[in-house]
């Protein structure tokens, strides 16, 4: 059922309009060139469902855990950077609702990139990052090291913020009818409409059967949370319509030299018109080039497409977050706004080369769907991850020292083995390098730099943040079963995550708890 909606726009008015009336149930397409100031019919349907009893179809991308490397045969590692967190607060769903995930659900690296630490703060706008390099005793194997980059994102002062373009693309759908979709959305999405600056607009298109904008761009948040409270769920859902016309919007009031991007709130559950993944990305892919990227929200279970909404923020040059609450609605949107909408740093990727004499074998921990091959680090044509404003990255690699024994089996020739280790004071243990475009470049800068050899000798037991991220690592890697980790328990996990401070690192610990218990019960 359809009912008609008023298109706000941008008004001296100082108080929003008030709320229509429902009309005659119709369902009507909306022209993505019919963008103007009056009244239209628009697909947001009252609400017949009534309960939330959904056929349990999530769906998932998940990637085998990666393997190990003979320094010797493949010294280099190459990935893209990661800084989605929507593994980790969906992790978190499974685990409060007494939940085991499943494995193909949790990815390491969003899990430690959910977490800030202590890196410091890079001064200069036009080199946006800082890198830095530490080294402890793993806590889960004797013979090996842990290796942790960490890199830190240059943090926009809000005066040197662009003005915004945003199109709010909201999925109003019969699917998307439960209190933790389109009422979560809704109070969402007004977090994020107080924060922006006059400079700023904002414009919401809906899509259920058909596709229709609510709101014509507006700097009034008034405006956008009346548009956004008349919102209901109901009908089918055509996904890929509502992606043409909000991208179609998005371009009509594009900002040269500002943030144009499309913040998508659904489950994912596209079925009508283009669907599938493929279709979906085939829109994106063309609306990137024009400089129109994309956020993608993630909300409500049973039939939640993570498959979907992780893998199309990537290829529309945005990020993906998952929100099960309020409270994670408040950090996504509103304590870490900067982050998820002003880019610093686009194509950031990231190239280690280990040094045979130092290490042996090494593995990295997550990043599985961002691995590259090594000749993609120069290849600027090739597609990477972007980094937000303030956002920080961290990646661990697990090494085996060339002395100590390894996993994988000696080699028969002399030929194919790892040369014997040499006096680790007299080399380097690695050669760090990290290539990006300026949010507005063609052409790659490099960073590069030595991990010197030093990190390994005074490495010892982790401690503080380190103890905290090798902590997140093997969480990660315990939920999905990775057998490198031995009989290092959740207990474990737990001990070496140690007395924390802060929320999100309470709660943590906390969720390590019900994991030891078989998720049998929520969290307080």
């Amino acid at each position: 059922m359809i009912r008609k909606a008023p298109v706000y726009s941008n008004l001296p008015a100082p108080s929003p309009p008030p709320m229509p009336s429902h009309a005659n149930a119709q369902e009507v397409v909306v022209s993505a060139q019919r963008v103007n100031p009056t009244m239209q019919n628009v697909p947001m349907a009252i609400a017949t469902a009534t309960s939330a009893q959904l056929e349990d179809r999530e769906r998932y991308a998940g990637k085998d855990v990666a393997g190990i490397f003979a320094v010797a045969q493949q010294p280099v590692s190459t990935f893209s950077v990661d800084v989605d967190t929507g593994s980790y607060a969906n992790v978190r769903r499974f685990l409060v609702q007494g939940q085991t995930p499943p494995a193909a659900a949790v990815r390491t690296e969003e899990m430690l990139n959910y977490f800030r630490y202590d890196y410091p703060a890079p001064e200069d706008r036009n080199r946006p990052f800082s890198v830095s390099t530490d080294m402890a005793l793993t806590p889960w194997n004797a013979e090996t090291r842990l290796l942790r980059i960490g890199i830190k994102g240059f943090d926009l002062k809000r005066e040197q913020r662009p003005p915004v373009n945003l199109v709010f693309l909201v999925d109003v759908s019969g699917s998307m009818y439960d209190q933790d979709k389109l009422p979560l959305v809704k109070s969402a999405l007004s977090l994020l409409a107080d924060r922006l600056s006059p400079r700023d607009k904002v414009s919401i298109v809906v899509y259920a059967g058909a596709a229709g904008i609510v709101l014509e761009p507006t700097s009034n948040p008034a405006y956008v949370k009346a548009a956004l409270d008349c919102l209901e769920a109901g009908g089918s859902t055509a996904g890929g319509q509502g992606m043409e016309l909000a991208y179609a919007t998005a371009r009509a009031h594009f900002i040269k030299g500002g943030v144009n991007r499309v913040i998508m709130a659904t489950d994912g559950d596209f079925n009508v018109g283009i669907s599938s993944d493929e279709g979906i990305e085939a829109i994106v892919k063309k609306n990137r080039e024009s400089g129109i990227t994309l956020t993608t929200l993630g909300f409500g279970q049973g039939n939640y497409n993570e498959a979907m909404m992780e893998h199309v923020a990537d290829v529309g040059n945005g990020n993906y977050a998952y929100i099960d609450s309020a409270i994670e609605a408040q950090k996504v949107l509103d304590e870490e706004m900067a982050a998820t909408l002003f880019t610093i740093a686009k194509d950031v990727k990231i190239q280690i080369e280990f040094n045979p004499s130092v290490v042996k074998e090494y593995r990295l921990i997550g990043y599985e769907n961002r691995a590259l091959a090594e000749e993609d680090f120069d290849n600027d044509t090739v597609d990477a991850g972007d980094i937000g404003s303030g956002h920080q990255v961290t990646a661990l690699f697990e090494l085996v020292p060339a002395n100590a024994k390894g996993w994988l089996p000696a080699r028969h020739f002399d030929a194919n083995r790892t040369p014997p280790g040499s006096p680790i004071a007299e080399s380097d243990l690695a050669w760090l390098k990290l290539r990006y475009k300026l949010p507005d470049g063609d052409r790659s800068m490099l960073i590069e730099r030595p991990v010197g050899a030093s990190l390994a000798r005074a490495a010892g037991q982790p401690h503080g943040d380190m103890a905290f991220a090798s902590a997140v690592a093997a969480f990660g890697q315990k939920l999905r079963g990775d057998k490198y980790l031995g009989t290092f328990s959740f207990a474990d996990i737990r001990r070496l995550a140690g007395g924390q401070q802060g929320y999100l690192r309470e709660e943590f610990l906390k969720l390590t708890g019900l994991a030891d218990r078989g998720a049998a019960a929520p969290a307080n």
